[in-house]
C-alpha cells in the first residue's frame, strides 16, 4: 500500500497546506515539516506513511465484515466524503451529526425504522388513507429523516471505527466514540490535538483537493478488505480426504498352519 502512496501527489494536492502558525497544536510538532508565511507546512512523508498505517487497519476491518462510519459535515467535506463512502459501500454522516448516534444508537435505529415504516405505508395503500394534511406532515418527517440518517439506514449495529475529516469540528463524534472504545481514523490538520484519535492522517482538512485525494487512498482500502472477504466466502471448500480402506487383517500363523497341515493329511 505505501508503495502505491506518491508524496508528489499529495504535494500536488495541496495536502501539505497547514492553518497559520498562530492557530497550531503544539502536539502536532512532529508531523509539521516547517513554516512558510506565518503558515505551517505539513511533513508529507509522515502523511504517507501515516496513510498507509490506516490503509491497513480499514483493510482488516472491511475485510472482518464490520461497517466503517465516516462523518464530515464540512461544506468542502461533504460531497466527496459521501461519494468515496457510498463507493466503499459504507454509512456516512453528512449533515448535522445526531447527538447520542453512538452513545443512544438503540434510539438513532427506532428512528429509521420509522423511515422504513413510512415507506410500508406508502407501499401497502396506508398512506393514502390519510387526511392531505397528514400525508403532508408523514411526507415532512421522512424527508428529514432521509437527510439527517438514510446515509445509516443499513447500519443495524455500531461501527467497527469512525472515519473522520476535521476532528476539532467534529468533537461530539469523536467523545462519543472515544466514550465507547471504537477506533478512530481521522485527517488531522495543525490546528486540532491528535491524541484524541487511534490513527491520525497529517493533513490539510479544508481543502476539497486534499480531502479528494486522502479519501481515494482510504477508500480503496476499504474496498480492497471488501474485496478479500468476497473472495473467502466464494472459494470452495477442499474436500475432506476420503478415509483410508483398512486392508484385511493377514491370517494368523497358527490359522496357516493348520491348514497346510488339514492338505497334507488329503
Amino acid at each position: 500500500m505505501a508503495n502505491n502512496i506518491e508524496v508528489k501527489e499529495l504535494l500536488d494536492a495541496g495536502v501539505h497546506f497547514g492553518h497559520l502558525t498562530r492557530r497550531w497544536d503544539p502536539n502536532m510538532a512532529p508531523y509539521i515539516y516547517m513554516e512558510r508565511n506565518g503558515i505551517h507546512i505539513i511533513n508529507l512523508y509522515k502523511t504517507a506513511a501515516k496513510i498507509n498505517e490506516a490503509s491497513e487497519a480499514l483493510k482488516k476491518i472491511a475485510a472482518s465484515g464490520r461497517k466503517i462510519l465516516f462523518v464530515a459535515t464540512k461544506k468542502q467535506a461533504k460531497e466527496i466524503v459521501a461519494e468515496k463512502a457510498s463507493k466503499a459501500n459504507q454509512p456516512y454522516i453528512t449533515e448535522r451529526w445526531p447527538g447520542g448516534m453512538l452513545t443512544n444508537f438503540v434510539t438513532i435505529r427506532k428512528a429509521v425504522k420509522k423511515m422504513a415504516a413510512i415507506d410500508r405505508m406508502k407501499k401497502d395503500g396506508t398512506f393514502n388513507t390519510l387526511s392531505k394534511k397528514e400525508r403532508l406532515q408523514v411526507d415532512r418527517l421522512r424527508a428529514k429523516l432521509e437527510k439527517n440518517l438514510g446515509s445509516i439506514s443499513d447500519m443495524t449495529r455500531l461501527p467497527g471505527a469512525l472515519f473522520v475529516v476535521d476532528i476539532t469540528r467534529e468533537h461530539i463524534a469523536v467523545k462519543e466514540a472515544q466514550k465507547l472504545n471504537i477506533p478512530i481514523f481521522a485527517m488531522v490538520d495543525t490546528n486540532s490535538d491528535p491524541r484524541q484519535v487511534d490513527y491520525l492522517i497529517p493533513a490539510n482538512d479544508d481543502a476539497s483537493k486534499s480531502i479528494d485525494k486522502v479519501m481515494t487512498y482510504v477508500s480503496d482500502a476499504i474496498i480492497e478488505g471488501l474485496s478479500e472477504r468476497k473472495a473467502a466466502k466464494d472459494a470452495p471448500k477442499k474436500e475432506a480426504p476420503a478415509p483410508a480402506q483398512k486392508e484385511a487383517p493377514a491370517p494368523a500363523p497358527v490359522a496357516v498352519a493348520e491348514d497346510t497341515a488339514k492338505q497334507e493329511e488329503e
